[in-house]
């Protein structure tokens, strides 16, 4: 006997409420947009410069004594938190000090770190400098610029490859999936104002490749379809394809949660921003190639006078139980 995630087969109508799906993406998209807009986002040290602190000690932090004891340094705006970790012990308290690169500075200074570091030794007895890590203002600069080029081009880079793979309107469905998955996990970071640095880049291109595999699971089945089913109206046979790779898709999906969830919880602050952003990015990203891809690929409509057969659309791996 074998457990299945979902039923060896399925026959779940996607399309009944497509307006639906179509309308709470769009209001997911401009909260994001207007939370971006309005708050912005929380970027860390690699992208607006200064320097990170990393505290610990046996004694519990109280972060107003942190902050008193360096708010007299005129150094403006200071953010310190307090780490929290599964892992830690109790005498292990870690706090996360970081400062904003001064005007006119490349960096904060050394003297400057001296300061804060004495500040706080002479407040915390116990307090024990873990690391400093600076980032200048100029090379935080070139950063965001880096990662914004490099979300474009892998976005621009799969609409080529999905337009040659098959036709422009699936290739205009798969982009649009990707710009929904990349815009709601900028907007979630944004609205929770979890710290944005370069770790949250990598996990926005691992989304955008996790989403389009899912996407071209179900869109090589549907070329499939639509040359085996040549009188089938385009609904029923999106609707179809679906049901055919939902067991392979949610075998993936859940799989992967399984994982990243364990890392989430055990894996400790130092990735735990990224583990977020790809367990956001896998909820929506499976989401997105269900009901975005392809409620947008019936929206735009396909040809359906593809008289060859395809003998190297559609897989075993789309029929995996799951």
């Amino acid at each position: 006997m074998r457990l299945r995630l979902v039923p060896e087969k399925t026959n779940f109508n996607f399309f009944g409420r497509s307006k639906l799906w179509l309308g709470i993406s769009g209001v997911m998209v401009v909260m994001a947009f207007v939370s971006f807009l309005l708050q912005g986002l929380n970027f860390g040290i690699d992208f607006r410069g200064g320097t990170t602190i990393r505290t610990e000690s046996a004694q519990a932090i109280d972060i107003a004594t942190y902050r008193g004891a360096v708010g007299s340094l005129g150094l403006g705006d200071i953010t310190i938190t307090e780490v929290f970790d599964p892992s830690f012990g109790p005498d292990k308290n870690v706090a996360m000090i970081r400062i904003q690169a001064q005007d006119g500075q490349e960096a904060v200074t050394p003297e400057v770190i001296s300061a804060v570091e004495a500040a706080l030794a002479q407040a915390v007895p116990d307090v024990r400098f873990v690391s400093v890590e600076s980032v200048g203002p100029k090379v935080s600069g070139e950063l965001i610029q880096t990662a914004v080029i490099a979300v474009v081009l892998a976005i621009g880079a799969v609409l080529v490859y999905i337009w040659m793979r098959f036709e422009w309107q699936f290739a205009l469905g798969a982009v649009l999936a990707l710009v929904h998955d990349v815009v709601l996990t900028i907007g979630i970071f944004s609205e929770l104002q979890i710290r944005f640095d370069l770790a949250i880049i990598a996990a926005l291109l691992t989304i955008v490749g996790y989403s389009l595999n899912d996407t071209v699971v179900v869109f090589d089945r549907v070329r499939e379809n639509l040359r085996k089913y040549k009188q089938m109206p385009l609904r029923e046979v999106l609707n179809q394809s679906i049901n055919e790779t939902l067991s392979r898709t949610m075998m993936t999906s859940v799989t992967t949660l399984i994982a990243l969830i364990a890392l989430l919880v055990l894996g400790g602050d130092v990735i735990r921003g990224f583990v977020f952003a790809m367990t956001w990015g896998v909820i929506v990203g499976t989401y997105s190639s269900i009901f975005v891809a392809s409620m947008i690929l019936l929206r735009l409509g396909v040809k359906r006078d593809w008289s060859k057969p395809d003998n190297t659309s559609g897989n075993q791996y789309a029929n995996i139980d799951a």
